[in-house]
């Protein structure tokens, strides 16, 4: 968590355009061994058949500095075996693997194999799981694998992850592949800045909204005020300055500072995965971006959903689907023209990252327009009590009572008293059928780090989120996944832990119950117990959650299981519950997969004993 870059990136300041699009050759430079080196020159020009492998019980990596270029002004990136992506790494089901790592950076640096369960000497995490590895040194990592599926790997150190070290791994079942295909492609989405990530954070920090362009303008006004009223559209300002929020608090960061990456391929350069018409294809979709939601359709091709987080579904057929960073998806897809575009926008539609499908190289399809951005409403803001609520019932609202509701003390409670710390303390057994409805916010929430806490959450799955309820096409829910074969442990929940995601937009500050993580201690699971994990969000932002070491079973409001996943997002004002087997004994990490909102404390420390 303290460890920082080795090396300081200079500000470029390219146009908007070049952020949104890249270099049509834009990737890795010189500096590579003849093969790699190939290799990635075909990849650069967007040929999928580049992309390095790795595969076997014994494998080698190396952690070093790589020369790259994908906005016009080569910088310096943190690279495995001199690649972005590092290599694919397929891997077979019951098989021990035997991993060295070599350091070749002036720092310490890690690697987390993502969804992998193992020992948690093996998980990779500085601090937690183990010292990390010093500049020079090799570490070994060794454990058997007990599971298939597509998972992925990146540093745990600083911000290498946003700087390149990130690839993909593919384990094959003991027993043979259950999805057929004809073809299988990775398609790795990430995001790149090529400013010093840190320089980027402590910006975020001074003016939490420095790289939000889209900010409400004196054109919205007056087009709200003629379709709504003029009190409502006043009503509706007043409403959200006096939170001193923004309703396009989507993302924090944009196009403005960022480059979207496919397979380390800007949308300019093109990558493309090759096919033969009749083929039945594999593509196996990986968030490995640092702080981006991606939004993923291919124009003219349904997208059949088989597995999500390495684990298979019930096959479901969508149009689009959103994914946060550490999530991933697999889908079937059955071209029958020659190309398709990959269009996947980032979540606030500042820019995106692109590929094609085609049946020969040089062929490409037409690219579709972002979508326009769409607003945060009171749903996003207060949970059930914003259902429904229209920009009239704003306008007559008494918007300094309601942010008092909201970012201070209700009226006559006292919440001190009320609220309990269910990260130290379990819900007694019994009635655990389904998670508690009761809203128990902790005495940390009420202090510097939190400005907001929502009373009345939404605890519905079936929701896309903003930007994708109105879109017409048929998009993925939470509600949709439903994993073969039912959850791995029958039994019911024996004790609960409420976590509130809390912070302060205004100071940048993200924390779990109103405490960064050098503030907290950690959450603590008996060894063998089933346990019931309730996650509330207290934000209007969504938070990729993802535990390390153990499965988390999601499950309906009503306690029904839905799907197995090793990383859950988590929409603003909600409320979802998950059930853990905790049958992995050690310390281990718990955490936002946004890598800024991590890096200011969104993160906790589970030890199981």
């Amino acid at each position: 968590m303290t460890n920082r870059l080795p090396f300081s990136l200079a500000v470029p300041h390219p146009p908007r355009r070049r952020f949104v699009q890249g270099l049509a050759a834009g990737g890795v430079l010189a500096g590579l061994s003849s093969f790699v080196g190939r290799a990635l020159a075909a990849a650069s020009q967007g040929s999928a058949a580049a992309m390095p492998i790795l595969s076997g019980a014994n494998i080698n990596l190396v952690i070093a500095e790589t020369a790259v270029n994908f906005t016009g002004t080569p910088r310096m990136a943190t690279t495995i075996n001199g690649s972005i992506p590092a290599p694919t790494l397929r891997l077979r089901e019951g098989d021990e693997v035997t991993i060295r790592v070599t350091n070749r950076l002036p720092v310490a640096t890690s690697i987390h194999w993502h969804g992998i369960i193992l020992p948690y000497q093996m998980d990779g995490v500085p601090g937690i799981s183990f010292p990390g590895i010093a500049p020079g040194a090799t570490f070994t990592y060794r454990f058997r694998i007990e599971q298939s599926g597509t998972y992925w790997y990146h540093s745990h150190s600083g911000m290498q992850e946003i700087t390149g070290m990130y690839g993909t791994i593919i384990i094959e079942p003991r027993d043979g592949e259950r999805i057929r295909a004809d073809r299988d492609l990775v398609v790795q989405l990430s995001d790149w800045t090529a400013q010093d990530p840190m320089q980027v954070f402590a910006k975020l920090k001074s003016k939490s909204d420095y790289y939000n362009y889209n900010q409400p303008t004196a054109v919205e006004f007056f087009r709200d005020a003629s379709r709504e009223g003029l009190q409502a559209a006043v009503g509706k300002r007043k409403m959200w300055n006096e939170m001193r929020m923004s309703p396009t608090d989507l993302a924090d960061l944009s196009a403005a500072t960022l480059t979207y990456l496919m397979n380390g391929t800007t949308p300019a350069g093109n990558w493309t995965g090759l096919f033969r018409p009749g083929e039945r294809l594999r593509l196996r979709f990986v968030n490995g971006a640092g702080n981006t939601f991606y939004d993923v359709r291919i124009p003219g091709l349904k997208m059949t959903v088989v597995q999500a987080d390495g684990v298979d579904v019930e096959a479901v057929s969508v149009d689009e689907f959103r994914f946060g960073p550490g999530e991933t998806y697999d889908v079937i897809v059955e071209p029958k023209d020659e190309a398709y575009t990959i269009f996947a926008q980032s979540m606030d539609r500042s820019g995106y990252a692109r590929g094609t499908l085609a049946v020969r190289e040089g062929v490409s399809a037409n690219v579709p327009e972002v979508d326009a951005p769409e607003r945060l409403t009171m749903a996003d803001m207060m949970g059930a009590m914003g259902t429904g609520m229209t920009s009239r019932a704003m306008g007559g609202m008494d918007h300094a009572a309601a942010g008092q509701m909201n970012h201070g003390a209700m009226a006559g409670m006292n919440h001190g008293e009320m609220a309990m710390d269910h990260s130290q303390h379990g819900m007694p057994t019994g009635g655990l059928a389904t998670a508690s409805q009761t809203v128990r916010h902790a005495r940390t929430e009420y202090g510097p780090s939190t400005d907001m806490r929502v009373d009345m959450p939404r605890t519905n799955l079936d929701d896309p989120g903003v930007g994708l309820r109105n879109s017409g096409r048929r998009v993925l829910t939470l509600a949709d996944l439903s994993t073969i074969g039912g959850p791995l442990d029958p039994r019911g929940a024996e004790r609960e832990i409420e976590l509130h995601l809390t912070g302060n937009m205004e100071r940048y500050a993200w924390s779990v119950d109103g405490l960064e993580f050098g503030q907290s201690t950690p959450v603590h699971f008996n060894y063998g117990e089933r346990l019931r994990v309730i996650l509330h969000n207290d934000t209007m932002m969504t938070h990729p959650m993802h535990l390390h070491g153990m499965w988390s079973e999601l499950e309906s409001s009503d306690g029904k299981f839905q799907a197995r996943r090793h990383t859950i997002p988590v929409q603003p004002a909600q409320r979802l519950s998950f059930l853990v087997t905790s049958n992995a004994l050690g310390r281990w990490a718990w955490h936002c997969h946004l890598l800024f909102h991590m890096d200011a404390g969104m993160f906790r420390e589970v030890v199981v004993t």
